[in-house]
């Protein structure tokens, strides 16, 4: 028996399809409904459906009568507010294709990303880093475009590019991962399959609105369902959660594993309308589940994903979850465990995979033909993730099949850490990993050889000149020799034991 589990076919995606259109599809029906509460210590700034609706389409005209036209890629460094979600919805209602970056990018990764892409357009908040760009359009202009009358929503085929998301590389250059419109539909085999989000529902999500965590799992699904989406204010810390949910009677919470472990800090919480929290970005460990139900008496249920699929393995309220095992393939997903010749047996340790018909699977990366196809192997998807299934079809994580590190959340590159050591003139030979600096808490830690040990505070600001904060190092190492294999190679996993905390 091969380590194959197919959940069925999922419904097609209708067409012609709009992803801004499914997603506000009940703002009609639910006007006057809170589609979004703003949570700040005093209260909130609430939005209905029907402002959120007015607001995204306006910007979709606003977006069309500055210049724009549908298909131009639009670049977006905007920050931690509502007119990330609004910008981006309102593109893709007008038939553009936003480009949705982390705030924490720098300068130097931006010209990047813009020599790359070359987008039409920037939206820019102009207290976030950008490189140069001849159009750039203002957050004060961004919300002008809210008073706009309706663009009329670009319908086409599911299966035309929406939207692009980066992600690190193995190869240590960031990839323009394409989707297409038909990637939201997919989004709804998350429904039963992880959330058991219902229409009553009301998700409170830790992250920040410009973080693509919280775009899908914090703000279109739950609108997409007609639910209410709850976001804590800029600043908000995670020790401040708790009186939130309780306060905004929160039946859902989703964060990454993180702000699980800080909330926990306080002891007990007393949550009475929560239901369960969801939890992705990092493998959930034992401990914290078992932490969080002792102290809130809710479960926690994880999620496996990527960029290039979003989540589709997982554990959810419907169905019970093996002791260390990741769940199971969502309703309509097909997911196997491959090797060398495809599917193993049943058992067998192998690359996790998922079937290439998948609707949320990426187009590909963007301008890359090549690297796309070797991440295929026949029918098959490989995610580059080590996973064992059992008959029933729950899938046991074992690890990254690369030396890709994990940080807050998220996936980076250690080429491209190094690479950006290696720029540094006292720096020889640059090595990056992550290390275990107490239970469950992983930061990166980088190694290098030089003349000279430098002082920790010269590596940090010329790091952060070149490196997103959560892409910089928290610890250097100075050694002599970094470890290498016979043939010269450096073994990044041997770093780990060099490390002293």
């Amino acid at each position: 028996m091969l380590s194959v589990f197919d959940q069925g076919p999922f419904a097609p995606c209708p067409s012609p399809f709009n992803l801004a259109a499914h997603v506000l599809r009940h703002a009609g029906r639910l006007a006057e409904k809170t589609a979004l509460s703003v949570l700040t210590r005093d209260g909130s700034d609430d939005w209905s459906f029907a402002r959120l609706e007015a607001a995204v389409r306006g910007t979709g005209t606003g977006l069309l009568a500055a210049g724009l036209v549908p298909g131009d890629i639009v670049l977006m460094r905007l920050g931690n507010t509502v007119e990330f979600p609004v910008a981006y919805l309102g593109a893709i209602a007008a038939g553009l294709v936003p480009v949705p970056t982390s705030a924490q990018l720098t300068e130097v990764e931006i010209a990047r990303i813009i020599a790359d892409l070359k987008p039409a357009a920037v939206l820019r908040d102009p207290a976030v880093a950008c490189a140069s760009h001849p159009v750039q359009i203002s957050t004060a202009r961004l919300l002008e475009m809210h008073r706009l009358a309706p663009c009329d929503y670009a319908f086409g085929a599911p299966d035309r590019l929406a939207y692009v998301v980066y992600t690190s590389g193995t190869s240590g250059n960031p990839r323009a991962v394409a989707h297409a419109h038909r990637a939201v539909w997919a989004r709804q085999m998350m429904v039963d399959g992880w959330y058991g989000l219902t229409e009553q529902d009301r998700l409170l999500h830790a992250g920040a609105f410009n973080w693509t965590y919280t775009l899908g799992t914090g703000l279109m699904d739950p609108w997409a369902a007609g639910a209410t989406a709850l976001i804590p204010a800029p600043g908000t810390p995670s020790e401040g959660l708790p009186e939130l949910l309780r306060r905004h009677r929160a039946t859902l919470f989703a964060a990454a594993p993180g702000v699980y472990r800080k909330m926990l800090r306080g002891g007990p919480l007393d949550l009475p309308d929560l239901r369960h929290g969801l939890c992705a970005g990092e493998k959930l460990s034992r401990h914290l589940y078992e932490s969080w139900a002792a102290a809130t008496g809710r479960r926690l249920y994880e999620a496996f994903g990527m960029s290039e699929c979003s989540t589709f393995i997982s554990a959810s309220p419907s169905q019970a979850v093996q002791d260390g095992a990741l769940g199971r393939p969502q309703p309509g997903r097909r997911v196997a465990i491959t090797g060398a010749d495809g599917p193993v047996p049943m058992g067998e340790e192998g690359t996790i995979a998922i079937h290439r018909s998948d609707p949320g699977l990426m187009l590909g990366y963007l301008n890359a033909p090549e690297e796309t196809a070797a991440r295929y192997q026949g029918e098959w998807f490989l995610t580059g993730d080590q996973g064992a299934m059992s008959p029933d079809g729950q899938i046991r994580y074992l690890g990254r099949g690369d030396d890709m590190m994990n940080a807050g959340g998220y996936r980076v590159s250690p080429i491209e850490v190094e690479t950006a050591l290696a720029a540094h003139p006292g720096i020889t030979q640059a090595g990056a990993a992550a290390v275990e600096v107490k239970e469950d808490t992983y930061i990166i830690a980088a190694f290098y050889t030089g003349p000279e040990e430098l002082k920790t505070e010269d590596l940090q600001a010329f790091a952060s000149r070149r490196l997103a904060r959560y892409k910089q190092p928290r610890a250097y190492v100075y050694l002599d020799a970094l470890p290498t294999g016979a043939n010269g190679k450096l073994l990044r996993r041997a770093l780990p034991a060099l490390f002293k905390g």
